[in-house]
């Protein structure tokens, strides 16, 4: 009994410390949501960021402007710890053609397709190419296929989302693999081009565009995506006259890089200012659209984490840095550039967070890392929970931050509902009006009491 009420004893200071602890994080945390859902600027500054600059295509003028915006607003929140990062950036230019149309038996005009031409994409001869279609569902198809039956075709890709699939990045993932090497595939069984349905949920007239990669040794044909309406339409066509041929113009181009920016402000920890804590979106956006979900919300969510920290007077213990990237959509320029700088100049980061899967309402984080790490920090979800913070069960984080991961960090994404992002993704109909402040604000939050728990605690080796 004695040594019982020893051990009681012994026990009581620590877990009386323990809970008083978890109680201080928890009011701090509902501070941070406290203040960004009340006083948050957030949805104001994507405002200015779709409707004074919108789209902001790596390389173009818009995206310079974004660059000298964000660099601004940074600087009155963290004066004299702002900073423009060079990077050189590919410089993709869309054109003014994207056509695409059928021709009856005469040669005549029939259907108007919409198009779009995907990032990076080369351009077809001038006055464009007329050429019988085959309609295969994914690259597998290719492969029950010789050349003959290729040569000299228009390849249409008609593969759809998968309605079933919970997570729609699951279902992304596997028809973007399609986007990005339906070119290399296609071309050596002699395809002249290849035309990509759109990949949304949605049936609608919109084309959702994104990044197609090219390799030396194959050669280069142009690729353009179809809205899901016109490839349904594109299709059954096809169905009625299989000898069918569409006329294909696209006048896309690769010019020379040039010289862009990644933005970075930060608060230098009181305790471990060597330890880095990142926090990050990409600025450039597509050129068809204004990048409200992608990625404007994560750009404006992270420079909120910073104004958080301020203006509750939050002295974070380790160095908070937000990272706005260059070049994330057809290059990842900026990504690459700034974890290069990190290993030359043998900087410690112990975590990355990165929100580009728009501006919903938050759910979770994707997490990546040593396991270990990884662990320690989803013991912090109970803290989360209150504000419906809940899944920690999917692994990734971010193009931008992944290669952090090399260098020992734990990196993240914000995971927001995924349910409607692709109606939106990477097409015209992205846009201010549809992201909702509230949930914008809870995104910014959740990033921010996140990077207070890492701050707060560090991990692995680091606490």
């Amino acid at each position: 009994m004695f040594r019982l009420l020893i051990l009681i004893t012994l026990i009581l200071p620590f877990s009386f410390s323990g809970f008083a602890q978890q109680q201080a994080d928890s009011l701090v945390i509902r501070s941070i949501y406290n203040h960004s859902l009340e006083s948050g600027k957030g949805y104001d500054w994507l405002r200015y960021l779709c409707k004074n600059i919108g789209g902001r295509l790596a390389g173009s003028p818009e995206a310079e402007r974004a660059i000298d915006y964000v660099y601004t607003i940074m600087d009155s929140i963290v004066p004299g710890n702002v900073y423009k990062q060079e990077v050189m950036v590919v410089n993709w230019k869309r054109g003014d053609i994207e056509s695409c149309f059928d021709l009856d038996l005469d040669g005549q005009r029939k259907n108007q397709y919409s198009i779009c031409a995907l990032g990076n994409s080369v351009g077809t001869p001038l006055g464009g190419i007329t050429a019988p279609v085959i309609e295969l569902k994914n690259n597998d198809d290719l492969k029950e296929l010789s050349r003959e039956d290729i040569d000299g075709k228009i390849v249409f890709y008609n593969d759809h989302l998968d309605q079933k699939i919970i997570n729609t990045f699951e279902s992304y993932s596997s028809c973007g693999k399609i986007r990005w090497h339906g070119q290399r595939d296609a071309a050596p069984f002699g395809a002249v081009a290849t035309i990509n349905r759109s990949l949304t949920h949605n049936t609608d007239d919109y084309c959702h565009t994104g990044s197609l990669v090219y390799y030396d040794s194959i050669p280069k044909i142009p690729g353009a995506a179809i809205s899901t309406m016109d490839a349904d339409a594109l299709s059954l066509a096809l169905k009625t006259d299989p000898e069918l041929k569409l006329h294909f113009e696209l006048s896309c181009k690769m010019h020379e890089e040039v010289p862009s920016s990644n933005v970075i402000g930060e608060i230098k920890g009181s305790l471990y200012p060597e330890e880095i804590i990142v926090v990050g979106g990409h600025l450039d956006a597509w050129d068809n659209g204004e990048g409200a979900h992608d990625d404007g919300a994560g750009c404006v969510q992270s420079i909120e984490v910073l104004n958080i920290f301020k203006q509750l007077g939050i002295q974070p213990k380790r160095t908070i840095r937000a990272v706005m990237f260059m070049n994330e959509e057809n290059g990842v320029r900026g990504g690459k550039a700034y974890a290069k700088q990190a290993l030359q100049n043998k900087e410690k980061h112990v975590a990355a967070i990165e929100s580009d899967a728009g501006g919903f309402s938050p759910r979770g984080f994707f997490m990546d890392g040593d396991s270990l790490l990884v662990e320690e920090v989803k013991e912090w979800a109970p803290l989360l929970e209150p504000y419906l913070i809940h899944d920690f069960s999917n692994k990734g984080s971010g193009a931008d931050i992944s290669s952090l991961k090399e260098q020992g960090a734990v990196v993240m994404g914000l995971l927001p509902d995924t349910q409607r992002y692709f109606d939106y993704h990477h097409a015209e109909s992205d846009i201010y009006e549809n992201v909702n402040r509230r949930e914008l604000q809870l995104g910014a939050a959740t990033m921010a009491a996140m990077v207070y728990l890492l701050s707060e605690y560090g991990v692995g080796n680091t606490k």
